[in-house]
């Protein structure tokens, strides 16, 4: 699955890059081209971002990356309440 999500985040990105591209290069007089591929770049970064956290998640999750440096919810309570934060 997380090979499926890797391609898709890849093709998701191509996309954005392509058609931003066509949506900034787009002859003024031709507003409609320039809209549907601004709202493909908009779909492709919006895939993109959530393929690429999903990623992170998941390489976290599995061990392959090292988990973020955030405290959990007593740590940082007990922390706050010494004032060493």
């Amino acid at each position: 699955m997380s090979k499926f999500v890797a391609i898709v985040n890849v093709i998701a990105w191509s996309g954005f890059w392509a058609f931003g591209y066509l949506a900034l290069s787009a002859d003024v007089d031709n507003s409609g081209q320039m809209i549907t591929a601004a709202i493909l770049a908009a779909l492709g970064a919006g895939l993109g971002m959530v393929a690429y956290f999903w990623l992170v998640r998941h390489s976290e999750a599995t061990g392959y990356a090292k988990k973020s440096n955030q405290l959990d919810a007593a740590t940082r309570n007990r922390a706050q309440s010494q004032g060493s934060v």
